[in-house]
């Protein structure tokens, strides 16, 4: 596998700008009540809220492109071919994912700017509308769930690999296997979710920059 990506030091550099940004992406969300008009409009029409919501875009972008330079270091075999599913089936889980976040971030902070600007907008009933549309959210729950399928996969792939740290994979699994359960635990928890995918994402960075390509 060739091009840029495939270089370990170019995947290093997107998992370590991925970690960043997932760190940022609930450290920088603001918290209010949503389950009021008040918060929900505190919250959403706040330029704070899209760029939280933007750093997540961006660090799932960044994650296949890391996985390319995986799939170039642990060769072929079972870790190659773990490392190409991890490829194929983070990239769906990202694309399956992205627009549900454009919709979180850009329609929901459209609404509450409009609220907030004083028009008579049912902002609780919008969101709830935007969130919980069945395509939208069917489309959401299987990316995440295929992220996590990915992220597995590639600790699978370490774990092969003998050519990467056993267990440099593992916190970037778990991180995106408690993706879609976080959503239902409380700001800290949230937050402390997000460092962990900082943690993974950074580990793997660190893994990948000090090694070299194995051979077939």
């Amino acid at each position: 596998m060739s091009g840029p990506f495939a270089r370990p030091r170019s995947g290093a550099a997107a998992f370590a700008l991925a970690g960043v940004l997932f760190v940022l992406y609930p450290a920088l969300r603001p918290w209010h009540d949503e389950s009021t008009t008040d918060g929900a409009i505190a919250s959403m029409s706040s330029g704070a809220w899209v760029a939280a919501h933007l750093f997540a875009m961006l660090g799932f972008i960044l994650l296949p492109l890391g996985l390319l330079s995986v799939r170039h270091v642990v060769g072929t075999g079972r870790a190659g071919s773990s490392a190409s599913a991890a490829v194929v089936t983070t990239w769906i889980g990202a694309g399956l994912t992205l627009p549900y976040f454009g919709a979180e971030d850009f329609a929901l902070h459209a609404i509450a700017g409009k609220a907030g600007a004083g028009q008579n907008l049912d902002v609780l009933g919008l969101a709830e509308a935007v969130r919980f549309g069945a395509v939208a959210a069917t489309t959401f729950g299987l990316g995440l769930v295929l992220l996590a399928v990915g992220a597995v996969l590639t600790a699978v792939a370490v774990w092969r690999s003998g050519v990467l740290p056993r267990f440099s994979g593992v916190p970037y699994a778990l991180g995106f296997v408690l993706f879609l359960p976080q959503f239902y635990t409380p700001p800290a928890a949230r937050i402390g979710h997000g460092v962990l995918l900082g943690v993974g994402l950074c580990w793997l960075a660190a893994a990948l920059w000090s090694s070299r390509p194995t051979r077939a």
